[in-house]
């Protein structure tokens, strides 16, 4: 059912009823707290050619230009904090009724919000820090960003391996234990909520159809249509936050 009253009311039955709900977030709860959706008409995408993974590796030039546009971004990233979507999953979580959040987003807002980190399914990655790609030692970005603004000259780590931020660029392969842990949360999930999403990106817009196909009550609230809203219990066309914190409030304490 599409609507809005009418939704969030089976919304927040949906989510009442789950003893183990999971969620899927994209890009378009990460929207509400102020972070452009790379892939949308304005987005870093639409400005810049993605800059492949092997390419990075292998070029000094590449290396550089991927740290002048994490630059970019970076005060947009440093700025937003978590929005209603990302507190109602934070309080869904404490009140023992979601047992995961799998994300397409490298925001870090949903452990920023309350979630653990042991208990975000992070797909593609976190910009919020970096890693050594040959060591994988851990690096604040801060100090990173500023030592690049003085130089001019991509990180290096003391064992001499190439830094960068911990998101999967094009062409690196997804992270096996992320894929491995969202393979078994949605296929042992009784509700499955999707939350701005186009559900058009693979490999990570199949664990919804995963859900489904393993008994899962599909929910899905986001602006435009996807190709699994037929198959939803419950479907909402509207702004994640509002509609979330909405349904949330309605279980009552």
């Amino acid at each position: 059912m599409t609507g809005s009253s009418s939704a969030i009311e089976m919304l927040a039955a949906l989510i009442a009823a789950s003893r183990d709900l999971v969620a899927f977030t994209g890009a378009g709860i990460s929207t509400e707290s102020g972070i452009p959706d790379f892939r949308s008409p304005g987005g870093i995408w639409s400005r810049y050619r993605p800059i492949d993974f092997r390419e990075f590796v292998s070029s000094h030039q590449a290396r550089r230009e991927t740290w002048r546009r994490r630059i970019a971004t970076g005060d947009t990233l440093a700025a937003a904090r978590p929005n209603r979507g990302h507190q109602a999953l934070a309080t869904l979580l404490r009140r023992g009724i979601l047992s995961r959040v799998i994300t397409q987003n490298v925001d870090g807002l949903h452990q920023e919000s309350g979630v653990p980190g042991d208990r975000v399914i992070e797909l593609h990655g976190n910009a919020t820090y970096a890693s050594c790609l040959d060591c994988a030692e851990r690096f604040e970005m801060a100090p990173l960003l500023d030592r690049f603004r003085a130089t001019d000259e991509p990180p290096v780590c003391s064992c001499g391996g190439w830094i960068k931020s911990a998101t999967i660029s094009f062409g690196q392969p997804m992270p096996e234990r992320a894929m491995r842990a969202a393979e078994a949360a949605a296929s042992t999930c009784d509700a499955f909520l999707v939350l701005g999403t186009s559900l058009r990106v693979y490999p990570a817009a199949g664990f919804p159809r995963l859900a489904l196909e393993s008994g899962a009550r599909l929910a899905i609230v986001n602006r435009e249509p996807t190709d699994l809203d037929p198959a939803a219990f419950v479907v909402h066309h509207g702004e994640i936050g509002p509609a979330l914190a909405a349904a949330v409030e309605a279980l009552g304490d």
